[in-house]
């Protein structure tokens, strides 16, 4: 079928693209854009992924707020948080990642209103917006379908412990960076993985030669791995 492209936008919900590779849509991946970028950012990534053409599948690629980001001079500009300073030592947003964790949750319960079951249910996510996809997805009540992370970080790692949900315990993650990424280092990165993995998360984790970006064998692997999960 034809693919639908609407914006949408209510009380109390993030404004978003929405695109439906079909009618009656079974599940839903909600896919988070990276700093100063918008919605339309990842929307080509839909007929990239390749996925079965039965599948019908709504795509929701919400745009994250306006605000001054303080590592870009203030600059007013789509974030899901504050960042301070490129050391990731120094302290998080946590203001600003809980609120966006807060609106991502009501994507998820308006998807789950719409008839989605929440295990049909992804969130993913690039740079910023894989961060979040981590703080929300792992926080999250429900058990989710999946959770992919493309070039990002674990945001309020240390509060994890005490917040991670049973829920999503078992929720696969798909991680993945470039080795030569000169934006979230891979030693930070693969120090996420590690934290996730002493979690017994399921996670699968991926390196490719390419800095601050996506590839195409990156895109390969998550159509796989989607393809494996949705069946």
């Amino acid at each position: 079928m034809g693919i639908f492209l609407s914006m949408k936008k209510a009380i109390d919900l993030l404004p978003a693209v929405e695109i439906e590779t079909g009618g009656s849509p079974t599940h839903t991946i909600v896919w988070l854009h990276g700093l100063g970028a918008d919605g339309n950012d990842f929307v080509p990534i839909i007929n990239e992924l390749m996925l079965p053409p039965d599948a019908s599948i709504r795509f929701v690629f919400p745009h994250a707020p306006e605000r001054a980001v303080t590592i870009n001079n203030g600059y007013v500009m789509r974030a899901w948080y504050d960042i301070y300073r490129a050391d990731f030592n120094d302290p998080e947003d946590q203001s600003g990642i809980r609120d966006s964790q807060e609106a991502l949750d009501a994507l998820i319960e308006r998807e789950m209103q719409r008839g989605i079951p929440s295990g049909h249910i992804f969130l993913a996510g690039f740079s910023q917006g894989g961060a979040m996809a981590l703080q929300t997805g792992l926080r999250q009540n429900n058990p989710l379908g999946g959770i992919i992370a493309l070039s990002c970080y674990l945001p309020l790692a240390e509060t994890l412990a005490v917040e991670a949900c049973v829920a999503n315990a078992t929720t696969p993650v798909f991680m993945a960076h470039g080795i030569y990424d000169p934006v979230i280092p891979l030693s930070h990165a693969a120090a996420s993985r590690d934290k996730l993995l002493a979690a017994n998360y399921p996670l699968e984790w991926h390196e490719y030669p390419m800095a601050h970006s996506v590839c195409e064998a990156e895109i390969a692997d998550i159509s796989r791995w989607l393809r494996h999960i949705i069946g």
